[in-house]
């Protein structure tokens, strides 16, 4: 049985920083891309980055660019995402997510896991 399970959101003021984990278990971790997904209330669930199977190569969307960062590590079965200089339109549930996919694929649709969510709010 796969699981994901996200831990680290919180509350936070506009310009800090948080750190999220998904820890992974049940399937082969190395295969997999991992990603970190979205969705603030009233909208729909968005792509935010990715991080290849080896950790060599990642994707953003351009308006969490310069400010967040994944990784992961084969060895715990573990991806982060680290949040930086935070903003309020970052609030949302954020989704760990794994997919045998390019790290430029942002469509949910092509990721097989998820996690259950982990909430991130920023206030102004």
């Amino acid at each position: 049985q796969v699981q994901l399970v996200e831990s680290g959101g919180g509350l936070v003021q506009a310009g800090g920083s948080l750190r999220l984990s998904c820890a992974a278990s049940g399937l082969t971790f190395s295969r997999y891309t991992m990603s970190w997904f979205r969705q603030a209330p009233g909208k729909e669930r968005e792509f935010v980055a990715a991080v290849s199977w080896s950790g060599t190569r990642t994707y953003y969307i351009d308006s969490v660019k310069g400010r967040f960062t994944i990784s992961r590590d084969n060895a715990k079965n573990m991806v982060d995402l680290r949040l930086n200089n935070l903003k309020p339109e970052d609030t949302a549930v954020y989704y760990c997510a794994a997919g045998r996919v390019v790290v430029e694929q942002t469509q949910r649709s092509h990721y097989d896991y998820w996690g259950q969510g982990t909430q991130v709010t920023v206030s102004s």
